[in-house]
């Protein structure tokens, strides 16, 4: 395994197998005032391959810088690094951007009007435990470090079941 902090490159590109009007650019975010946010982090790409494909655009959402740096890697991404690190068993993690109270009433960002969540949640499962978490997060500057919620508060914030077969009460 590769060291990830040694081969992150931070060459953040357009995805080309994207319709262009599907896709961003980095003119999108260029004085934005947004960072461009990993869904999947670099940091947990352990293959140099990997990595250089996580910083493709397609894998990124405009994100509150202060919010992307500061409460979402500290009390999301490290906490979530951390949990599964301790575990001996599978831990999956999902991160999902929202747009409400949808996205073609979300605000968009540079010429090709790249779509800024309002939130965004990271769901974890542990596999072993047979149980889930999330944390959900407002996309803003002001928003601070926060408790986990429950598997059952997420169905209920989005109305979708993502883990048939795990009890939302869990």
């Amino acid at each position: 395994m590769l060291d990830a902090d040694k081969t992150r490159t931070n060459r953040f590109f357009a995805d080309a197998r994207l319709r262009s009007s599907e896709r961003a650019t980095l003119d999108d975010y260029k004085g934005s005032g947004y960072d461009r946010s990993h869904l999947a982090p670099a940091g947990q790409m352990h293959v140099a391959q990997a990595m250089a494909q996580s910083f493709s655009l397609a894998n990124k959402v405009p994100q509150a810088p202060q919010h992307n740096q500061g409460a979402w890697r500290v009390s999301v991404e490290d906490a979530t690094k951390k949990y599964a690190g301790r575990t001996t068993g599978d831990v999956y993690v999902v991160t999902v951007p929202v747009y409400a109270p949808g996205i073609a009433q979300s605000q968009g960002i540079g010429p090709g009007q790249v779509h800024v969540p309002t939130h965004l949640f990271k769901l974890v499962y542990d596999e072993d435990k047979h149980r889930a978490w999330a944390y959900w997060h407002l996309n803003d500057n002001a928003t601070r470090d926060s408790s986990p919620i429950s598997y059952g508060e997420l169905d209920r914030h989005t109305g979708i079941e993502f883990l048939p077969g795990v009890n939302p009460a869990d």
